[in-house]
């Protein structure tokens, strides 16, 4: 058995990347979540590491090395651009931009779940939250969107099987988002079993119906409230984890299908996501040794945030 531990993942690179002024996705939001678990003194429970950088090979476990290539090189370029005077920022759809500091940021945020897998596995931790940005579930195998520039979670699901053995792990996506990225890197790949809810139709429109029978997708009108959402956990997701039986088992934890969250229509609060957490845990704790890896995804409404992950991290902590 692990060592029953919590591990908290970040790097101060994560707070460099934004993109551009009033952007939802911001540095804030880190600092929101580090302000809550101090101030409640769940910080002091935490094993708190810097994370590493990934490095290319490694995110070619779940990408194609020309879109690892092209990041790189915008990195460059958009370097040129600024020394020449132009932009801080290059564009990549309208809701998505790089500054300086995103390909640190971005590899430091997929390095972060690696070391939790490698802390995890060797016993360290039983657990980990990694509190990184940007986030990833969105981004795709051949490219980047939505927040997006790698795909954290498959990254570290894939480091998880092919670099430490491991035979089924399971993806739970809580995001109000469909995780696409997700879904495109391992749709068909038995080794993997994804759950998730997300509201639909909404951005970015996909995952109804799923893309291959190991993706296990749930998607949820507007305005659902937590009540029907643990229902349908306990009448899907539950069954689905303990037939798979998984290994490890990694969140993508968004917080945005928060009630106070502008960015989606959901109903959930921070009870919501706690009770979510323990159904996981105990999935964990019955077929994988208790191993979990979270990574933040979603959360915009920086004080529901900060209330949510606190929430998240008390029950992975024992708290």
């Amino acid at each position: 058995m692990s060592a029953n531990k919590t591990g908290y993942f970040s790097h101060p690179s994560c707070r460099k990347h934004e993109m551009g002024p009033g952007h939802p996705e911001c540095p804030e939001r880190l600092d929101a979540i580090d302000d809550r678990l101090l101030v409640t003194g769940v910080a002091d429970a935490l094993d708190r590491r810097q994370a590493p950088a990934a490095s290319p090979a490694d995110l070619e476990l779940a990408h194609d090395k020309l879109h690892v290539a092209a990041m790189r090189g915008l990195k460059e370029e958009l370097a040129e651009q600024v020394a020449a005077g132009g932009s801080a920022y290059a564009q990549i759809d309208p809701d998505t931009a790089l500054n300086a500091h995103t390909w640190d940021a971005a590899l430091h945020a997929a390095g972060a779940s690696l070391a939790a897998v490698d802390a995890v596995m060797a016993g360290e931790l039983e657990n980990a939250f990694c509190a990184v940005r940007p986030p990833g579930h969105h981004a795709c195998r051949d490219h980047a969107m939505g927040f997006c520039f790698f795909n954290n979670v498959a990254v570290a699901a894939r480091y998880a099987l092919d670099r430490h053995g491991l035979q089924r792990v399971a993806i739970v996506d809580f995001d109000v988002h469909h995780g696409n990225g997700t879904e495109d890197i391992l749709a068909g790949d038995p080794r993997v079993l994804m759950v998730g809810f997300f509201q639909h139709p909404f951005y970015p429109y996909s995952g109804d119906p799923p893309a291959a029978a190991n993706m296990a997708n749930f998607p949820v009108p507007a305005y659902t409230r937590g009540m029907a959402i643990r229902e349908m956990i306990e009448m899907f997701w539950m069954p689905k984890l303990e037939e798979f039986q998984p290994e490890m088992v990694f969140i993508s934890a968004g917080f945005d299908a928060h009630r106070e969250d502008d960015l989606g229509q959901l109903g959930l609060t921070e009870q919501d996501y706690a009770w979510i957490t323990g159904r996981i845990k105990g999935v964990a704790r019955r077929f994988s040794k208790g191993r979990i890896v979270s990574t933040l995804e979603g959360g915009y409404n920086l004080d529901a945030l900060g209330r949510s992950v606190e929430a998240h991290v008390r029950v992975l902590a024992d708290l």
